[in-house]
């Protein structure tokens, strides 16, 4: 296995959790909270989505598919353009209430974007530096590692909000 295809694996991972988690989840589900401080469904795959779109367009030299493609204004939330969801607040996360389409839709542009870049790597392009504002700075590699673990973690979280919502009797 060369490092693309490990790469395509980890992404392509992140991608079927992702819509095994919002496929069927009515706006509700999506909308879940256990208490009103918990990110819900739609903020988290919201969320990872917007890393894995600003982190991959920026090491790929590309332009992100939230702004270059409209998902913006479809979306219509009031965050600034490069708002990823980093360091948002509570209210911040009720105001991600969207459709699962829509975040779908979305997340499959992005992951499309993604696995073309990520499937072209060889193995050598991961020591190239994309951060050197960090010490040491930071490899492509590091960078990929670091949005496959981030995606990881919230589509887990999400995975789990929806098990809790289930058992709770969202519809």
């Amino acid at each position: 296995m060369d490092v693309g295809e490990l790469l395509l694996d980890a992404f392509g991972r992140i991608r079927e959790t992702t819509h095994a988690v919002v496929d069927g989840a009515s706006g509700a589900v999506l909308a879940y909270r256990p208490d009103p401080d918990a990110n819900t469904i739609a903020w988290l795959v919201w969320h990872l989505t917007r890393i894995q779109d600003d982190h991959v367009a920026d090491v790929a030299g590309a332009e992100q598919r939230w702004l270059a493609a409209d998902w913006r204004e479809r979306f219509g939330l009031p965050f600034a353009p490069g708002a990823t969801g980093y360091g948002q607040s509570s209210d911040e996360v009720g105001q991600v209430d969207v459709d699962g389409a829509l975040l779908l839709g979305y997340f499959d542009e992005v992951h499309d974007v993604t696995i073309r870049y990520v499937g072209s790597l060889r193995a050598g392009d991961l020591d190239r530096i994309v951060d050197d504002r960090w010490d040491p700075p930071v490899s492509l590699g590091v960078r990929l590692v670091s949005v496959v673990n981030d995606n990881m973690e919230h589509v887990g979280q999400a995975a789990y909000l929806r098990g809790l919502a289930e058992r709770h009797g969202v519809v």
